[in-house]
């Protein structure tokens, strides 16, 4: 899970300043937080299919009016695996982390896989040991 690029942003900030805060922290999504309640996502995907290519403006379009309301979500205690099948089955790339309605991180297929590619690594590093 990340913690270190969690972001939030209220549904009423726009499009053009969720972009600016992925960008610096180097994050595919916002998760859209009010009254400390998690009530939707906003993913890099969503700048383009939901902004861009329909023409709206960045600049006035709201996450409310863009983002994802009500996002399938994990808790705490569920293993990676259980979220590359939420995100196969669903067909996102993000997953809210929530704890009592309350939003503690992400999970990103990205960040999902790199147990197992770590392993991969690992496995290969010791297969050119032994050669």
């Amino acid at each position: 899970m990340e913690r270190k690029k969690f972001i939030t942003a209220t549904p009423d900030k726009t499009v053009s300043q969720a972009a600016r805060l992925m960008a610096a922290k180097d994050a595919g999504a916002v998760l859209v937080v009010e009254d400390n309640q998690l009530v939707g996502i906003f993913t890099e995907r969503d700048v383009v299919f939901r902004v861009i290519a329909p023409g709206l403006e960045p600049k006035a379009t709201l996450l409310r009016e863009v983002m994802t309301a009500d996002p399938k979500t994990l808790g705490p205690t569920q293993s990676y695996g259980h979220a590359l099948v939420l995100m196969q089955e669903n067909g996102f790339r993000h997953v809210p982390v929530v704890e009592e309605g309350h939003a503690i991180g992400i999970i990103s297929s990205r960040n999902a896989m790199d147990p197992d590619l770590e392993e991969f690594v690992a496995d290969q590093r010791r297969r050119e040991h032994y050669r």
